[in-house]
């Protein structure tokens, strides 16, 4: 068993931190639909704009997104408060900055059927340490018939979240960097990333060592296709290994909630050499922590993202050492002395950046599944 337990490990099982997974490739058709856009245009710009929006990067992949569409131009958006993070993500800070990218890409979508969208946030008025149900954001939508369409809207569907090594052969050349930077900050191949790495290695390690952070991930697997296709969010574990395992017997909850098996040692090993693997390094600072700063935060990443994607490079978040929960405190604040964040100023994204293998995109519950 446990030799077994090693080469299915070493073949691709992988326990995740704060939204990044070895997530084996050849996920099932049906979870997969949302990204296929290439049906008749919807009459309602509206819900054109969406079926993009919802393809927008998350943390842990819970698209909390809860849609009401209000009179016939505009959109009132609210977090489904049973998808939240406590554990990894005590304020919501991460799961507005999934929000702000939501938000961007309904614009950029919007553009295309010429469009403006503009968005009010909290028009119920402001969140404290947690969200509830008032609403995030109203979007507006209003015809532009001079508007072209957002360069950005061709790589939406070309997107991902590359949560494997990169070329550690190829750097990026300035070249390709430079259009990040009109979003966030990027070096490539310098001593900051030899001191940043191994804060980002130490602290995918600690949310994975931790039991209630690490069993927040555990509970959010979707082990093996019929899982997935039933609950297309959390974290996607698919594939013909995974599908052996899991019928063997070898991979389930249990055996995944031990820090000390030789699985999850495993995997800890191969989310090492995934954070390690660092040719460049993007991140977001902002000039304070309030909750619009988080949602500009969102907008910007996946703009990056896109940028990223158009300039033939992949791009994983790596934020673990951002976070709020008390064992955390000291990789936050030696990753912003390392940055540069001054006084008020609050690092809200990490990621890795560089030429990565080509990999799926996340499943996704059909925009239906959004709208109350």
């Amino acid at each position: 068993m446990e030799r077994r337990q090693v080469l299915i490990g070493a073949a691709g099982l992988a326990l995740v931190g704060s939204g990044a997974a070895w997530a084996v490739t050849h996920l099932p058709g049906k979870s997969l639909h949302p990204w296929n856009l290439l049906e008749q245009d919807i009459e309602d710009v509206r819900l054109d704009a969406l079926r993009h929006a919802i393809l927008a990067p998350n943390p842990h992949n819970r698209q909390p997104w809860l849609i009401t569409l209000d009179g016939s131009d505009s959109v009132s958006l609210t977090c489904n408060l049973e998808k939240r993070l406590p554990e990894t993500d005590p304020f919501d800070r991460q799961t507005l900055i999934g929000f702000g990218g939501f938000i961007e890409l309904a614009r950029i979508a919007a553009t295309k059927r010429a469009h403006t969208m503009t968005a009010t946030f909290f028009p119920q008025g402001q969140p404290g340490d947690r969200l509830d149900e008032r609403p995030v954001a109203r979007l507006y939508f209003a015809p532009a018939p001079a508007m072209t369409r957002d360069p950005l809207y061709a790589s939406i569907l070309l997107r991902r979240s590359t949560k494997r090594p990169f070329d550690d052969s190829r750097i990026p050349a300035d070249a390709a960097l430079a259009p990040l930077r009109s979003e966030g900050s990027v070096v490539q191949n310098t001593t900051l990333i030899d001191q940043i790495r191994p804060i980002i290695m130490g602290a995918i390690d600690l949310e994975m060592t931790i039991e209630r952070t690490h069993v927040e991930s555990i509970n959010l697997m979707r082990i093996g296709k019929e899982e997935v296709e039933a609950n297309p969010d959390g974290i996607a574990l698919t594939g013909g290994k995974i599908e052996f395992a899991k019928a063997m017997g070898m991979l389930n909850r249990t055996s995944m909630r031990d820090p000390e098996s030789t699985a999850s040692q495993t995997a800890r090993k191969q989310m090492q050499k995934v954070h390690a693997s660092l040719p460049s390094l993007f991140w977001i600072t902002t000039p304070g922590n309030t909750r619009a700063d988080q949602l500009e935060a969102g907008r910007r990443y996946v703009r990056a993202n896109l940028i990223a994607t158009a300039q033939g490079l992949s791009m994983h978040p790596v934020s673990q050492s951002l976070q709020e929960y008390p064992e955390m405190a000291d990789r936050l604040a030696e990753v912003h002395r390392l940055l540069g964040a001054r006084g008020e100023e609050r690092v809200q994204m990490l990621a890795r950046l560089g030429y990565g293998p080509d990999v799926d995109p996340a499943p996704r519950w059909p925009l239906e599944k959004h709208l109350t």
